[in-house]
This record gives C-alpha cells, sequence and structure tokens, in this order.
C-alpha cells in the first residue's frame, strides 16, 4: 500500500474500506484505527517504510469500534505491544464484553451497507479478534507522549462511545466516521446508531480552529478544512 503524507508526521495508509493514519510520537509511532481484520502485515509494512520497527508503535486509538477501525488491533497489538486507548463507551464492544449497537439505517444507507457487506463476504474477510483496551478515554482528556498536545472529543452519534482527537496547535482533527469527504465536500458519515445526535457531533466538530481534517473514508482535507465542515449539510446527507 502507498503511504500518502499529510502533514510532516502524519501519513494515510489508504484501504477500500477504512483509512489508517499513523502519527510520528516522539518515542515512535501512533496510530490511529487499524483496519479491517487481516489489515496488521500492511500495517507493520507502512511503518517498516517510516523506519519504525514493530516495537516502536506506542499507541493504537480507536476512534470507535465498528470492525473496519478495530478490526486489526489484536493482531497488531500481539505484534507491537502497543497500548489500545478507545472512547469508554465502546470499550466494551472493541472488548467482546458486550454486544455492539445496530445502525440505523435510512434507506440510501441500506442499499450502500448491503453493497459492501457482499464485498466482505465475497473478500473472505477473517474473523474479528476482540483485544483488551488499555485506557478508556473521555470527553476533556489528553494523550501523553505525542509532540502536541492531542484533546479528545466524545462525540456520539455514530457509535455511542465515538472519539475524536484534536491538535488544536496544529490544527489536525481525526474525526473518525462521524465525517466522510466526497468530492472535496465534508459530509455525515453514514451507518449511524443516532443519526441526530452524530449530527450535533458533526456540528460540534466543524465548530473547532483547523487547518487539515484526516478522514477514514474519502480523501483527507488539507486546504481550508475549516470552512469546508462549516459549508457541510449533514442534515440532508443520505436521505
Amino acid at each position: 500500500m502507498q503511504l500518502i503524507r499529510i502533514t510532516a508526521d502524519i501519513w494515510q495508509l489508504p484501504f477500500p474500506v477504512g483509512h489508517v493514519h499513523i502519527v510520528r510520537v516522539p518515542d515512535g509511532f501512533a496510530l490511529i484505527d487499524t483496519g479491517m481484520p487481516g489489515s496488521a502485515p500492511a500495517v507493520l509494512d507502512a511503518l517498516d517504510q517510516l523506519g519504525g520497527r514493530p516495537q516502536d508503535l506506542r499507541q493504537i486509538v480507536l476512534t470507535h469500534s465498528h470492525v473496519d477501525h478495530a478490526g486489526s488491533a489484536a493482531d497488531l497489538v500481539a505484534a507491537t505491544g502497543a497500548q489500545v486507548l478507545a472512547g469508554a463507551l465502546d470499550a466494551p464492544f472493541i472488548r467482546g464484553t458486550a454486544p455492539e449497537p445496530e445502525p440505523r439505517h435510512t434507506a440510501s444507507e441500506r442499499a450502500l451497507h448491503e453493497q459492501i457487506a457482499a464485498g466482505f463476504g465475497d473478500a473472505g474477510m477473517p474473523p474479528v479478534k476482540r483485544v483488551p483496551v488499555d485506557m478508556e478515554l473521555r470527553d476533556g482528556d489528553t494523550l501523553d507522549g505525542w509532540a502536541e498536545p492531542v484533546r479528545v472529543l466524545h462525540v456520539p452519534g455514530h457509535t455511542p462511545g465515538s472519539i475524536a482527537l484534536h491538535l488544536a496547535s496544529s490544527g489536525v482533527l481525526f474525526p473518525g466516521d462521524l465525517v466522510a469527504t466526497a468530492e472535496g465536500r465534508a459530509i455525515l458519515g453514514p451507518f449511524n446508531v443516532d443519526r441526530e445526535q452524530a449530527i450535533a457531533s458533526f456540528r460540534r466538530l466543524a465548530a473547532l480552529e483547523v487547518e487539515t481534517v484526516c478522514v477514514p473514508h474519502g480523501e483527507p482535507l488539507t486546504e481550508n478544512a475549516g470552512a469546508v465542515l462549516r459549508a457541510a449539510t449533514p442534515e440532508s446527507d443520505w436521505l
């Protein structure tokens, strides 16, 4: 897989479903999400391309519990020993100690979901391995070990415990699946457990001062990202 450099210290590792982001931190690397089950070899190869060894991966931050984000966490922990961090309300789903709530699809989302699910079946996706969550994150928490302050935002709606990461000094936002992009626009991510809550969380993120938005689905926003977020109309997406 070809790494895409977003900033001096952030790279996107693109996948057909669910991009992974790699961040250089002072003593190694952090990972934002892990891709589908079976993605670990590609992630480890990307680390190698950046001059990192498996043991240099310090943190795996899961923006939420869905399989295209947490699916390779267990394999990567086994290979690297990295700590897993996730939103407190999604931690039971990631650990496998509670059932994950089902999204409430609009009609257009249902058609898209069926298409994606059929693709998973054709590809023969490996089984999901559950993984312990070492640190449960809550709104207002900050992450240690990064080159600048990283603020955790609890942004429910896509899942109950979805989180976003805001790097205010550099103006970078990792929104998880609340924000996707299409044709240069920011749109509400589909497949939400609570659409109204997701829209409110989207609007909270749009109020931030950001220059760069690293989305898991679509192309990153690297110019006028804050204006693009504020121009979005999530209320009318997927209807």
